[in-house]
Parts: structure tokens; C-alpha cells; sequence
């Protein structure tokens, strides 16, 4: 019951507008039911009022991706890439790096 569970999100973010967390289950839970209209606008809610979590950029990122707007999915990403490296999460770096070199076209192997 997707509804049973933003309406829970909802009651959360109410008790704590500025719980990063709760912002991003929301955008993730609009992304899951392909509204992609609110999930972008969570997610950028994120990425202005808690630039530090990192867990943001990747599915931003991969959102930009399957609306077919690359560019603005690689620079997330190297935006994520430099936020995870001043928090030292480097496994969050890595994904975000993987990320970024396959919206690049640079994740080619040799034949």
C-alpha cells in the first residue's frame, strides 16, 4: 500500500520537518510509484536543505537519467562525488563514481 506508506512519511515529516531521512524515503517513495514529478521535488528539497546526505545524488542522479537529461544527471553525480569525498564515505563515492562513468559513456571494458 504505497498511499498507507507516504501518509505515514507524511505524519513523520510533520512531527520533524527537517529530518533528512524522511525527505528522502518520501522522494524514493514518489520514485517508486513513478511520480516522478514529487520525487524530483524531494529530492532537490534534499539536495538544497541537506547537501551533506549523500544517498541523495545517486537517485537524483538516476532520475535525470531516465527522464533522458544526462547532463544534468552527470553533474549530480560529480557534485555527490565531491560531497562523499569531504565526508570520507568513500562506498558512497564509488557508487556515485560508477554512476557518473556510465552516464558518461566512460565504462567501457577492453575487448
Amino acid at each position: 500500500m504505497q498511499n498507507d506508506r507516504l501518509s505515514k512519511l507524511f505524519e513523520f515529516l510533520a512531527s520533524d520537518s527537517n529530518d533528512p531521512f524522511v525527505l528522502y524515503a518520501i522522494a524514493t517513495e514518489y520514485n517508486a510509484i513513478n511520480d516522478t514529478e514529487n520525487a524530483f521535488h524531494y529530492y532537490l528539497k534534499l539536495v538544497e536543505q541537506h547537501p551533506s546526505y549523500v544517498g541523495t545524488y545517486y537517485h537524483l542522479g538516476k532520475l535525470y537519467e531516465k527522464e533522458n537529461e544526462k547532463d544534468k544527471a552527470i553533474e549530480i553525480y560529480q557534485t555527490g562525488m565531491q560531497k562523499a569525498r569531504e565526508k570520507r564515505d568513500m562506498h558512497a563515492f564509488s557508487e556515485l563514481q560508477g554512476a557518473y562513468n556510465s552516464a558518461a559513456g566512460l565504462d567501457y571494458e577492453d575487448d
